[in-house]
């Protein structure tokens, strides 16, 4: 059971976004502070994929407090202060409202935010509050049984609302699905209210010229922060996933915590900033672990930490997508598109983020990958088992081009 200090309901606050968090996260990140720019009526509303899942999805939002640890990014909070979102299979979801994205507060700030943590985003003529999730708030019961469940860690410099369609997916198969934001580093965390030396939504700390102490805390402070969800909600076998940042922590969680039974790592590097490697990639791990990169992101460091872990052996296996960027394992794989078809990213920004991957073969081959593995370490009871994808073969006149997986060569 779950301590009741440790979980609390997020309920709306009242519609006042601290002036702080727009003027200091601009301060930070841009020097000279800036003002959101209100969505207007002509703005792009962007839409998400829908889940291929048999089940309904419902979502809750909880906030969690650890009493035992500091914040490491503003110790004057005096506690470490996680939010996360609950997605789980559902009966039904008639009639209840779908979950946004952003709601209306954080997409205020993320206005602001996006084009400084992502270049390549716009600032402005997109309705960022508008997008929905395919999951349903409202209160829905879950279906019975037990369901295994399944940690999500966003990126640096991302929220966990960027990794909702694929959360949702799974949930639509039967896993429970926790995303995990890491306050301090995402770009902004909205809470259920304000407290002494932290506003009701705080932004990140980061800095474009991120260096080795402050990735160093980003890992550790994230690998503590996913053991701590395990603690507050009675985890002993679970199944972690992380995308760059996120990966990097999921794969050392794996390492040093005996109840994460399998774990994805998306992109992430396992070895330091200054060249050490991570003590997963030094000793090599007992449980299983899969590598899934793109083409358009690897690099020298990628693939000498990579290459470290693999020479040990053992259930280790790693795929690459090609034509396909950095960014194509978030939500950002349906949404660069759809702002490039708008004429508010360029071309070269799409390739930057996504890659020129068609997000209608992107989008489910990330899914099915991450599925997959899953389902064959993690099961969800009744299920059917599904292959780890290779080539998707072309079926349908007209469909876009095939998806290309390939182990990934050392």
């Amino acid at each position: 059971m779950t301590p009741d200090h440790l979980l609390v309901d997020h309920s709306p606050a009242r519609r006042t976004v601290a002036k702080g968090a727009l003027a200091g996260a601009a301060a930070l990140l841009l020097g000279p502070p800036a003002a959101a720019s209100a969505a207007t009526p002509g703005s792009l509303v962007l839409r998400l994929p829908a889940p291929t899942g048999p089940h309904a999805v419902g979502a809750t939002v909880r906030h969690l407090v650890d009493p035992s640890r500091n914040d490491p990014w503003v110790p004057a909070i005096g506690v470490r202060e996680l939010m996360v979102t609950v997605f789980r299979p559902i009966a039904s979801g008639r009639g209840l409202p779908r979950l946004p994205q952003l709601t209306r507060d954080a997409a205020e700030v993320f206005t602001v935010l996006a084009p400084l943590v992502r270049p390549h985003l716009p600032a402005a003529g997109v309705d960022w509050a508008a997008t929905l999730t395919h999951a349903r708030t409202g209160g829905a019961p879950p279906l019975p049984g037990r369901r295994p469940v399944l940690l999500y860690s966003p990126g640096g410099g991302d929220s966990r609302a960027l990794g909702s369609s694929l959360a949702i997916d799974l949930a639509s198969y039967g896993w429970t699905v926790v995303t995990v934001d890491h306050p301090g580093d995402a770009s902004e965390v909205e809470f259920p209210d304000e407290r002494p030396e932290r506003d009701r939504i705080r932004t990140t700390v980061l800095r474009p010229d991120l260096d080795a102490v402050t990735f160093r805390t980003m890992i550790d402070t994230r690998v503590a922060d996913l053991r701590f969800v395990l603690d507050a909600f009675g985890l002993d076998r679970v199944g972690l996933y992380g995308h760059s940042a996120g990966g990097t922590a999921v794969a050392q969680a794996l390492h040093e915590d005996t109840r994460v039974a399998a774990a994805v790592n998306l992109e992430g590097y396992l070895d330091w900033m200054d060249g050490a490697l991570l003590p997963l990639a030094r000793e090599g791990t007992d449980r299983p672990l899969l590598l899934a990169g793109t083409d358009g992101f690897r690099d020298a460091r990628l693939d000498r930490s990579w290459s470290a872990l693999l020479s040990h052996g053992g259930p280790v296996a790693r795929r690459q997508l090609a034509d396909s960027g950095h960014w194509v394992f978030t939500d950002y794989a349906a949404l660069v598109p759809q702002l490039r078809a708008a004429g508010l990213t360029s071309a070269a920004g799409r390739a930057e983020m996504v890659g020129a991957v068609d997000p209608r073969v992107s989008v489910p081959a990330v899914r099915k990958l991450v599925r997959s593995f899953f389902a064959r370490h993690l099961p969800v009871p009744g299920a059917r088992h599904l292959p780890v994808p290779g080539t998707v073969r072309r079926s349908v006149p007209g469909a876009a081009p095939p998806a290309r997986w390939g182990w990934w060569s050392q």
